[in-house]
């Protein structure tokens, strides 16, 4: 395996200039907090404008936003959820021993997003909520999935790690299902300093209820107490911080979530608002290097590369094709030879069903039977990035032919 890849497989999916600098520079020498501040109010009025919700939330990364929608959809032990099988484990990972029945739903063999058909299978009475993701920055077909889940009254919770600035029929993801979920990691579209996530949705009670939460602050039921003192300790009248909040006025009635610490610091957030306005920028870089690849690997026989809706625009986030199962190809095979021609694979993802962590609860060989077909004969996974230069795509294109031909 090369030390130095002609195409590695860079830990960066976003590009930083002068303007990030900036931004980062300008936040530390203001004199102003690093955080609970201004450039997160900012980042999150321009993220929901942008998404097209009335509601977006930053948080530390997006497995804490997964963590936090599962609350706010009421999922509780006892329930059951449907998921995505291809995708990252951070998706569900929190539902890991907590007494939620997850039911894995297999895939669309073209888009790797859920198969709404299967979805259908898999309701049943006790069905709380549906974890997707939409696979590589395509989003899944929403409109059959929104009609399921409103007739069987289930919560949608978007991953869209992979997908900030796709479409559907003109609108995007964050804003298609109940609640939103979106990451800012190093790999990613735009980039908040390498970790960083964000919630969008468009309940006003759901927006009140994270704010307390995020600010380490429990989701309670509080009532007043008379007299407001705690034996011989008076409420004190001066105005020095305590700490203690509402110690002195109200007793606790009731807990229903603990609160965390998960807000994301100001220099990200400066980083992020720049991010966000160069996004654009981002994603015509990637489309263009999508592009070319469908054009020059779908002349390569045995391979068969993704097809475009044009309801739904990818963001690009990955690069996926496919050996034509039909040519005896063996897909491990021509990815190592890739891997040795110095293009780094990586191959996005192996399906959730059959990690160990969740075959112990159940899950094994044959529950998703599209999924496992596609993941060990047929997907391929390429580099992308905007940075890509267009030597590097062709390179890709050429090494992909040989490696086919050579069998």
């Amino acid at each position: 395996m090369p030390n130095d890849y002609k195409v590695p497989y860079l830990p960066s999916g976003s590009i930083f200039g002068e303007a990030e600098i900036e931004a980062v520079r300008r936040t530390l020498m203001s004199g102003k907090t690093l955080s609970c501040g201004l450039e997160r109010e900012a980042f999150e009025e321009e993220f929901a404008a942008f998404v097209g919700v009335p509601y977006a939330v930053s948080v530390t990364n997006c497995t804490v936003a997964l963590e936090l929608a599962t609350y706010l959809a009421q999922v509780r032990p006892g329930d059951e959820v449907i998921a995505a099988t291809q995708t990252y484990q951070a998706t569900i990972q929190h539902l890991l021993g907590s007494g939620v029945t997850v039911k894995f739903c297999d895939i669309d063999a073209n888009t790797l997003n859920i198969d709404p058909d299967c979805l259908a299978s898999l309701i049943g009475p006790r069905t709380r909520a549906l974890y997707l993701v939409h696979y590589g920055g395509a989003s899944a077909d929403m409109a059959p999935i929104m009609d399921l889940a409103d007739r069987h009254g289930i919560t949608v919770i978007e991953d869209c790690a992979h997908s900030v600035g796709a479409t559907y029929r003109g609108r995007m993801p964050g804003g298609l299902g109940h609640i939103g979920c979106f990451s800012f990691q190093s790999y990613k579209n735009i980039s908040t300093l390498g970790e960083g996530g964000m919630l969008t949705f468009k309940d006003e009670r759901w927006n009140a209820k994270l704010r307390r939460i995020r600010a380490i602050e429990p989701d309670a039921d509080f009532r007043p107490r008379t007299p407001t003192s705690l034996g011989s300790y008076a409420w004190p009248a001066d105005e020095i911080e305590r700490h203690d909040k509402n110690a002195y006025s109200e007793d606790c009635v009731a807990v229903r979530y603990p609160g965390t610490n998960s807000t994301l610091a100001e220099p990200a957030a400066a980083v992020g608002r720049v991010q966000l306005r160069r996004l654009s920028e981002f994603l015509e870089r990637r489309t263009q290097i999508a592009n070319r690849l469908d054009a020059g690997l779908s002349a390569i026989p045995g391979i068969r590369v993704q097809q475009r809706n044009p309801d739904a625009p990818s963001a690009h986030h990955l690069y996926t094709c496919f050996l034509d199962p039909d040519t005896g190809l063996d897909r491990d095979a021509i990815a190592r030879v890739l891997n040795e021609d110095s293009i780094e694979i990586q191959l996005r993802y192996f399906p959730l069903h059959l990690l160990p962590e969740w075959r112990a609860s159940g899950h094994g060989l044959g529950e998703c039977q599209v999924a496992e077909r596609v993941w060990f004969h047929e997907q391929l996974n390429l580099p992308i990035y905007p940075q890509m230069a267009d030597w590097q795509v062709e390179y890709m294109i050429e090494r992909v032919a040989a490696a086919v031909s050579g069998g």
